[in-house]
């Protein structure tokens, strides 16, 4: 077995909140899993929050951007947010921590210098860059929870929706759509919001520009 290090704890950290989710992280559990004793890791990682902030950087670490500055900003920031779900459906449930931390390493701000670097160059103000950039990370943090199944509602993940269950006076539109409802290529479902997200926000900026 390897000698214990800060990588081993936090690759331990992640698998584990793959499998139980974050609240099942302490630094006992994350010891019991790795064969040792709790104090040790206190050599390497002081407490369970700077764990997870490792966990978050490991994580966002592992994005990989093919970003070109002479492409149009728009394809840029798609490109960008496409290699945030990648990631994020490698470890879905390790992102939601990546989410909620707000972290100040090199790793935890690269991606964020990089969007909002694409938006300013696009000719978006200060604030309005900020906004936009959350937006970009609402849409895609809503469209991981659909997929993984942790948001079902008009989701098929877990059952199809039936015409036969759906009362027609009652619903009517919804049992017409049910063939439609109870499929989802999330990939053309991603593709497809991120296409009218990034559309409405180039024609905000044309309209003041134009």
């Amino acid at each position: 077995m390897p000698p214990l290090s800060r990588h081993r704890i936090v690759a331990a950290a992640i698998d584990l909140i793959e499998r139980e989710g974050a609240d099942a992280v302490s630094m006992r559990r994350i010891a019991a899993d790795l064969g040792v004793g709790v104090m040790s890791l206190y050599n390497h990682v002081p407490n369970k929050s700077a764990l997870l902030d490792a966990v978050s950087e490991a994580v966002l670490s592992e994005i990989e951007f093919t970003d070109d500055p002479a492409a149009p900003w728009t394809e840029r920031v798609r490109l960008q947010a496409r290699a945030f779900r990648q990631i994020a459906h490698s470890h879905p449930r390790s992102t939601m921590v990546v989410v909620s931390r707000q972290l100040k390493s090199a790793a935890g701000m690269l991606p964020v210098e990089r969007a909002l670097s694409t938006l300013r160059g696009a000719g978006f103000g200060e604030d309005e860059a900020v906004r936009i950039f959350r937006v970009f990370i609402a849409y895609v943090v809503g469209s991981l929870l659909r997929e993984v199944g942790v948001t079902p509602t008009f989701a098929p993940v877990h059952g199809a929706i039936r015409a036969d269950d759906i009362d027609p006076e009652l619903f009517p539109e919804i049992g017409a759509l049910a063939p439609h409802l109870s499929t989802c290529d999330h990939d053309a479902e991603f593709d497809f919001g991120l296409d009218l997200l990034i559309a409405a926000i180039a024609g905000r900026l044309a309209g003041r520009t134009g």
